[in-house]
Parts: structure tokens; C-alpha cells; sequence
């Protein structure tokens, strides 16, 4: 359904409805439909509307108005669904943005999370209590709980004995009547039985109605001892008793058709700190797959299957090990296993036991098992991120598709013969197979192109797959629920005994079918070949985009305006509305684009280091930024390439001056921004610094590094102290370093605030005078060049790859890095700070510095606390200061942690940030180098 171009997607009763509902909540406007639409699965619906509730009461008001509106209505939080569970032509409730509340319980065996809250976030909590969530999937990175809980989430090492269906141990549900109920309370079964009558009852007798059929009862005991996501969970029906217990567990897995699970408490599990891994390759899959009884029974806790295709493209993962990367993959397949282990003795024990059986195996390699965390982490990372790396790579205007089955292990070797002789008849040849092989359970994925004869295809072949599945005594979905991709398929099966129950049960909880229609129960056999999503091609920089949404969690503009993806995928919206000759839903798309796409986008690349393609969609928004600009505001941007030194000591003394007249300062900057525009002039507020002092030129004929301070330190200068240039200075004379800096440093720059916003020719005119000065100060390159500033030090890194290679050139350095590895062992550290709070920066991350600024941190003072909602705070150069509003969104969850846990002093690595963050939180935050100026004095 595409939206009409005048918007009008909602009668005015429905809307007033909604919007009475959740007052402030509601939008029809086309960028937000279409900017939620999209899921990672290859199916494509525009709702009529996105609502937003902002909690619990909200949620319950919404489902109360809608029901006599026979209005549908969609949950959607993380949008990593890969089977058409997430989309909707109707209503679209955005479950992420306001529920995700977290609550450690019980030491950290238990946790209570909202649906909005992701995996990996609730992980982070449970860390320091050595505890996880049982549910380990792929996307841990992205997916939220509401998605585990809706889809019965298992994944790598979990099995069917910690999925979600095992450990969750109770939630508040917003049933389609309205009606909130706590499993939790003591009273629950009371309470509903008082509320609902009529469905407390009805779920009794289905219970009654399975256990009294013994083929049900077979065929539940047959399935469910697989991974199985496929239709409803009626194994409650035999594992629980009370009514309350069998709603819980039966709206696991239901994908939101039965009910909205606003918070959950899971009974949480160990997490082994004693690890060793391992990938075994072998010359063909069979191989593989007939040693996994022999490997299964050396009680791995993961044991993942890739195929040869999977492999060529794993090959390409710069973090892959040299030896993968070496080897000439022919019909090869690989098991990456893992063992786990709560002991360093225990793991050694494991390990012998395994290597016992791994020596049996007929590998085409010998086996290593390593304990060493990168390594590790090098190999999880290529499993992990190996879906969409494989998408990524699809030819272009194609579409990923990603299918998950399960069949009894002693069928998998046979089953993934026939796979792959499947793909070859239907002309899928470049088809991948991967997968939780310990459990039966493999992903396959193939490229199509939904045109004319091609849907056929994809048709004939999911016939022909369903039919395998089935015939080895498997499941046809494993981990991704049922959706749309196989809703067609739920009756074959289970049989129309317990097809019937599970539409009875629909009709008990769902009389009016409202709730994510046309998921998991279709009457239709071709709902699986509707709505299938296209991906044309638009934008270079963006193209390989798969939409999977692991970009969105690090967007500083998450919840302001729009994520990476949400970025791309309306940039398709608007091709797709220009070819289909839908010129007023373009331009409107367009306009909207210009604040939500643009001038919101923090550009900082924090998208690429999540994004498994490794897509940096600020790249994009630089151009587009560089393509609105007129010919004014270059030709300002040139010349200030060619005059820095003027323009930061002119930015200096604005600062300095407004300080002293705030009034007239902050009145000043708002009527500019009124006449030219709120992504033109800077906005004052009385929290930004006192403009810094000039940088300094030092001449040294014996140097043992070369300083460029960072632009930022002259124009933003510190409240508290002479800033990071004076103490990094102050450092190395204390460590018996000598400094130079280049000739000119006033004048220099990174380039980033020309690269930001896509001045190139700005840009090459300051790197043509920063680069040549930068390589005669290195001596050639004999010298590091060592930056104040992660921003820059990133800056300058690039703007030296940017001019091509260089023999001898220097090597950029950061300032942080530097210190933590050459100066700390040559200082004494007399005065610790009883605690601190430390904030990454997003380049800091990308440089990989976030281990030296902790151990920075760690030598200033006895308690160090890094945020684990931390996140790029939006300051982005001058960004803060044109959308205020970026910076406190993106810093609200950090902000507020920070205010939960006060320490003695704050610190970062980047002066914007820094004046960020002490914006956001009140505390003021400095340089870490600062710090151990005074800790050292």
C-alpha cells in the first residue's frame, strides 16, 4: 500500500480515536510510514498511520480504541524480523522508543526489560553480575526483547533448554481487550479469571482438548523437541497447568498476534568466562555434517555450520584469521565450535576431551582451539555478521532472502545434499547455507529478483523445500517465527487438528483478528508471495544496504528523526515514488528529508562500525549536504581553508565576547538562525566555554614527536584549566619528551569541518597546506604526529590516506594513545581520584582508543565507570550547537545513568564532546589528559 499523495491514509473517527488515545503520539505524515515500514525481511507494507505509545496505560487506551474500530494494529521495536512479522498496511505501533526500562534483580539472575530494550543492552548489564540472557541470537546487537519474546528467540549456544520460552519467567500483558495483566502477582490467576472469564475458561479447555488426543500429543512431543518457531506454542498446552502460566508461554513465539508483552523478567543464565574456539574445516559439507554426532557428544556450547559459499565470503572480512583468508576454497565447509566453561581448569578439561574427539575427525586442516579473546572475537564476528555480509554482496537490485529450518540431526547431512541439489534445479547457484548445526538447525539464503517469472520460481521452490523439510520429520521454521513467509504452511505441518486449536485460539484471545493480521494463520495459500519488497539502486554509498537495523541502536538520531537505515531506505521511497510518476509524494518526501535525513545526521560514522557491510551512511549525507549548499556558502568555506588561523581566533573571541554579554549574545544568534536558517548559524546558550587561547608553534631540532593541537582547543576553551594541549605538553616534559609542531599549526586543521559538510574544495585546500607540513615535521615520517583530539587525530588520518600513500609518511597518533602507551610508564602518578565517569567518543571507537582511555582513566582513579548506555553524544563538531536538539536526544540514556551513579570527576577525549556531555548531564566533563596532568603534578 503506498501513501496517497494527500495523506488523508486515516478517516477522521479512526483518528481522533488514536490520537485520544496517545495524545502527542500519532503521524500520518509519509517520511514517518515509510521510514517504519521497513523491516529485514524481503516484504514491504506503508501503514496508515505510526503511533507511538509512551508506556503501559498508553498501550491499553490504544487497544481499548481500537477494537470497536475493527482498526489493526502491528508491533514493531527492533524491525530485525527477517519472515514479514513486522510490517503492516494499517496501524504501526512503535514499541522501541518508550519502552526501554531495565531492572536487575535477585544479584543478576533476574532482569526485567522492556520490549524496546536490545539484547546486547541487557547483557551489559547483567555483566558485572556474570550473568546473561539465555536467548543468544546473531543480531544480539539489534534485536530487542520485544522481538525475543514474539519470536521465541533462541540462537547460537541456547538451544530449546535456555530460548525464550525457557527462562522467561514472567510479564505484564496488555491483552487486545485492554486489559493490563502481571503474571507476576501473586493473584494473577484471581485477577484474570475476574477480568477475562471467558478466555481463562476457553484456555482450560483447549488445554483439556490437545492433552485428550494422543496424535496431538505426538506431534507436539516430535516438533517441539526441535527448534521450532512455527505457529503458535501449544506446547504450553502439555508443559503448564494454570491458565495464567499457559497464556505467558503461549504468547511466546506468537508474534504479536495474541498480545503486547510490555515488560518482561527473564530468569537469567551463566555467563562462562572461560572460553575456547575454534573453526574446523573440512573438504566438503557432508564431511561436516556426519562429524557432528562425534563433535555433539564433546558437549560444545556452539557449534555453527558454514558452508563453501559461506566461507568466500567470510574471506573478504578483514578480521578474518590468515588462514581462512589463505585457503582456496573449493567445496569446503567449516563447524566454528566453541567450548565454556565457569573455570580456567574446567575449560582445560573440556578442551582435552574435545581435542580427543577432534582428532578423529577427518579435517582438511588441523584444529586449533584458542583461548585468546580478539581471536575469538574475530571468528564470532565473521558467524555473526554473516548474514548480511552475504546480502550485501547480493547483485544489485536483488533481494536477500533468508530462510531457517530444523530436522533431527541424524537428517541434517541428507537434508543439506538435497538443499543444495534444490537450489541448483531452481537456478539459485549462489546460494549460502549456514547455521546452529549442534541443534539441526540451518539458515540457507538465496538472491531473488521479484519480477515478472521470477515469483513463480521462488514459488516452485518453497513447494519443493516445504516438502523436504517435512519428509525428514523437521520443522519449517527454526528461530525467525512463521511471519508471512510460511504462515501458508502451518496447517501442512501440524495437521488440521492442531492448525484448528491454534485458530480457536486466535478467536479466544483476538476475537476481531486485530492484532498483526495476516501472521502465522492465513486463509490465503499465496499470502507468502505478497507485498515482496524491491531494492532499487539510488545511492553508491548506500546500495548494499540490506535493511537489517543493525545501524540503528549507535544513531545518535535514533529518537529525533531517523536511523541509518530509516536514512536509505527513504531515499528508495522517494526513487520509487518518481518512478511511479508520484511527483508530489516525492517533493514532500524530499522537504521532510532536508531536516530529518540531513541536517539531523551526526555524520560520525558510529552506523559503520555496527553495520556488518560496513555502509557509513554519513558518507551519503555529506554529499547531499554538499549538493544543498549554494554557491555563497562555499566560496566562505574556501576562503576560510586559506585564512584558519584568522577564522578560529575570530571564533575564539566571539565566545569569549558572548560570555560577557549572554543576553545580547543568545538574542543575537536566535534572530540569525530566524534569517538564515537553523542549520546555518550556530545557536549560543550560556553552557558553551570561553574561547581558548592560541595554539602554540614550538621549534626543536631534536624531537621525539611531533604535537599538532587540535583547532577545537583554540576556539573552545576549558573552565577549568589550561586545556588538553597545555596538558599534553606539560606530560611530555615531565616524561622527558621532546616536542616540535608543525610550521604554521594556527593555520591547520583535520579538514573535517570542510569534509562534514562536504566542502571538498575546502577540504584539498587545507590539506594542501596541512599534509606537506605534517611529513617535514615527522622527519620523513621518523616522527609521530600526535593529535589532542580523537576527532582529529581520526581527521588527520584520513586526510593522509586521502592524498594517496606516501613512503615514510608519518603516522598519526592520538593524544590518548600516545599517553597510556609511551608516557604513562615514564610518570608517577601521586594523587588518585576516588572515582570516574569516562565517556568514548564515536571516533575514539573507530580508532580503536576505548582500552587506553580506560587505562587512563584507571591510573588517575581507584573506581573507573564507563556508561553502558553510553553513545556518540551529537555534538559533532558544530552540530550542537546548529541542532541543540540532536545532542539531547542522543545523550538522554547516558545522561540519565550518569545521574544514577555520581563520581567524583568526568572525563572524555575530545573537546566537543566534552562540551557536550556537560551539557547533557550538568557534571563537568574534561579531558582525560587533564586529569593525569593533576594526578601526576
Amino acid at each position: 500500500m503506498s501513501p496517497r499523495s494527500d495523506e488523508a491514509v486515516l478517516d477522521e473517527r479512526a483518528r481522533t480515536a488514536l490520537e485520544g488515545a496517545v495524545p502527542g503520539g500519532v503521524s500520518v505524515r509519509a517520511a514517518d510510514r515509510l521510514a517504519l515500514a521497513h523491516d529485514a525481511s524481503h516484504y514491504l507494507l506503508t501503514p496508515r498511520a505510526v503511533v507511538t505509545p509512551s508506556g503501559t496505560d498508553e498501550m491499553a487506551a490504544l487497544l481499548r480504541a481500537a477494537r470497536p474500530l475493527g482498526l489493526p494494529l502491528t508491533f514493531r521495536s527492533g524491525g530485525t524480523s527477517l519472515s514479514g512479522q513486522a510490517g503492516s498496511a494499517h496501524v504501526l505501533v512503535d514499541t522501541r522508543r518508550r519502552f526501554q526500562h531495565i531492572e536487575v534483580a535477585d544479584e543478576g539472575r533476574r532482569i526485567t526489560v522492556g520490549p524496546g530494550v536490545t539484547v546486547r543492552a541487557a547483557n551489559a548489564r547483567l555483566a558485572p553480575y556474570g550473568r546473561k540472557l539465555g536467548p543468544d541470537p546473531a543480531s544480539e546487537a539489534a534485536c530487542t526483547i520485544g522481538g525475543v519474546v514474539a519470536n521465541n528467540s533462541s540462537g547460537m549456544a541456547c538451544g530449546i533448554e535456555q530460548n525464550t520460552y525457557r527462562t522467561l519467567e514472567s510479564a505484564v500483558l496488555v491483552l487486545p481487550s485492554g486489559t493490563v495483566l502481571d503474571t507476576s502477582r501473586t493473584d494473577a490467576t484471581t485477577f484474570l479469571a475476574h477480568h477475562e472469564p471467558e478466555l481463562c475458561e476457553g484456555l482450560l479447555r483447549l488445554r483439556d482438548r490437545v492433552r485428550a488426543s494422543p496424535a496431538a500429543v505426538a506431534t507436539i512431543g516430535r516438533l517441539f523437541a526441535l527448534k521450532n518457531t512455527m505457529g503458535y506454542g501449544v506446547n504450553a498446552f502439555l508443559d503448564f497447568d494454570d491458565p495464567v502460566q499457559l497464556l505467558l508461554h503461549l504468547v511466546v513465539g506468537s508474534e504479536g498476534t495474541l498480545a503486547f508483552v510490555a515488560s518482561a523478567t527473564f530468569r537469567t543464565v551463566p555467563l562462562y568466562p572461560h572460553r575456547a574456539t575454534g573453526l574446523l574445516l573440512f573438504t566438503d559439507l557432508r564431511r561436516a555434517t556426519e562429524a557432528l554426532p562425534d563433535l555433539v557428544a564433546s558437549s560444545p556450547r556452539a557449534v555453527e555450520l558454514m558452508d563453501a559459499a559461506s566461507l568466500r565470503v567470510a574471506q573478504r572480512d578483514a578480521r578474518a584469521d590468515p588462514s581462512l583468508r589463505g585457503l582456496a576454497v573449493d567445496r569446503h565447509a567449516a563447524l566454528l565450535v566453541e567450548y565454556q566453561e565457569s573455570s580456567a581448569a574446567g575449560l582445560a578439561a573440556r578442551v582435552e576431551a574435545g581435542g580427543s574427539v577432534l582428532g578423529g575427525l577427518p579435517l582438511a586442516a588441523p584444529a586449533t582451539l584458542t583461548t585468546d579473546a580478539p581471536a575469538r572475537a574475530a571468528l564470532w564476528h565473521i558467524r555473526k555478521g554473516l548474514y548480511a555480509t552475504v546480502a550485501g554482496s547480493r547483485p544489485p537490485g536483488t533481494t536477500a532472502l533468508l530462510e531457517d529450518i530444523a530436522v533431527p540431526l541424524e537428517s541434517l547431512a541428507g537434508t543439506c545434499e538435497d538443499l543444495v541439489e534444490l537450489f541448483s534445479a531452481h537456478g539459485y547457484s549462489e546460494s549460502v547455507i549456514f547455521g546452529h548445526a549442534k541443534d539441526g538447525n540451518i539458515h540457507f539464503m538465496l538472491n531473488e529478483t521479484f519480477g515478472e517469472g521470477h515469483t513463480e520460481r521462488y514459488e516452485a521452490f518453497t513447494e519443493d523445500m516445504v516438502e523436504l523439510v517435512l519428509s525428514r520429520g523437521g520443522t519449517l521454521k527454526a528461530e525467525h517465527g512463521t511471519g508471512r513467509i510460511m504462515a501458508p504452511f502451518v496447517r501442512r505441518q501440524y495437521g488440521q487438528e492442531l492448525y484448528q486449536v491454534m485458530s480457536d485460539l486466535k478467536g479466544l484471545l483476538d476475537p476481531g483478528r486485530l492484532l498483526n493480521p495476516d501472521t502465522i494463520l492465513v486463509s490465503s495459500d499465496d499470502a507468502h508471495v505478497r507485498h515482496l519488497k524491491s531494492t532499487p539502486a539510488v545511492d553508491e554509498e548506500v546500495d548494499r544496504c540490506v535493511e537489517c537495523g543493525y545501524c540503528e541502536p549507535v544513531c545518535p538520531s535514533r529518537d529525533l528523526t531517523l536511523t541509518p537505515r530509516q536514512r536509505i531506505v527513504l531515499r528508495r521511497e522517494i526513487a520509487r515514488a518518481r518512478a511511479r510518476g508520484d511527483s508530489a509524494l516525492a517533493e514532500r518526501l524530499q522537504t521532510d528529508y532536508a531536516y530529518d535525513g540531513v541536517q539531523t545526521c551526526a555524520a560520525d560514522g558510529m552506523c559503520q562500525t555496527a553495520c556488518p557491510v560496513l555502509i557509513d551512511t554519513g558518507a551519503l549525507v555529506k554529499r547531499l549536504r554538499a549538493e544543498q549548499e549554494g554557491p555563497v556558502a562555499r566560496r566562505l568555506w574556501h576562503s576560510a581553508a586559506q585564512h584558519w588561523e584568522f577564522s578560529t581566533r575570530a571564533a575564539s573571541f566571539a565566545l569569549t565576547t558572548a560570555q560577557r554579554v549572554p543576553r545580547i549574545a543568545g538574542s543575537g544568534s536566535r534572530i540569525a538562525r530566524r534569517a538564515a536558517g537553523a542549520d546555518t548559524v550556530p545557536l549560543w546558550s550560556g553552557d558553551l566555554p570561553r574561547g581558548g587561547a592560541p595554539r602554540p608553534d614550538i621549534t626543536a631540532d631534536e624531537a621525539d614527536l611531533v604535537f599538532m593541537p587540535s583547532c577545537m582547543g583554540s576556539m573552545f576553551g576549558d573552565q577549568e584549566g589550561g586545556g588538553a594541549a597545555e596538558a599534553f605538553l606539560t606530560l611530555c616534559r615531565r616524561a622527558g619528551l621532546e616536542v616540535r609542531t608543525p610550521r604554521g599549526t594556527g593555520a591547520l586543521c583535520c579538514g573535517t569541518p570542510w569534509k562534514s559538510k562536504g566542502h571538498l574544495r575546502g577540504y584539498q585546500a587545507m590539506a594542501a597546506q596541512a599534509v606537506p607540513r605534517l611529513r617535514e615535521a615527522g622527519d620523513g615520517g621518523r616522527l609521530p604526529v600526535v593529535v589532542d583530539a580523537s576527532s582529529c587525530t581520526e581527521g588527520f588520518a584520513e586526510m593522509l590516506r586521502d592524498l594517496g600513500p606516501v613512503e615514510g609518511g608519518p603516522e598519526v597518533m592520538d593524544a590518548v594513545g600516545f599517553a597510556a602507551q609511551r608516557l604513562l610508564p615514564r610518570l608517577r602518578v601521586r594523587h588518585r581520584l576516588e572515582s570516574l565517569t569516562l565517556h568514548p567518543t564515536c571516533s575514539s571507537t573507530r580508532l580503536g582508543l576505548n582500552e587506553d582511555l580506560v587505562r587512563l582513566g584507571e591510573a588517575v582513579a581507584h573506581r573507573v565507570h564507563v556508561p553502558d548506555d553510553w553513545g556518540c553524544c551529537g555534538f559533532a563538531g558544530d552540530r550542537g550547537m546548529l541542532h541543540p536538539e540532536l545532542t539531547a536526544s542522543a545523550t538522554a540514556a547516558e545522561a540519565a545513568a550518569v545521574a544514577r551513579r555520581p563520581t567524583t570527576a568526568y572525563a572524555s577525549m575530545n573537546r566537543t564532546c566534552e562540551i557536550g556531555m556537560s551539557r547533557a548531564t550538568g557534571a563537568s566533563y574534561r579531558h582525560v589528559l587533564e586529569l593525569l596532568l593533576d594526578a601526576t603534578a
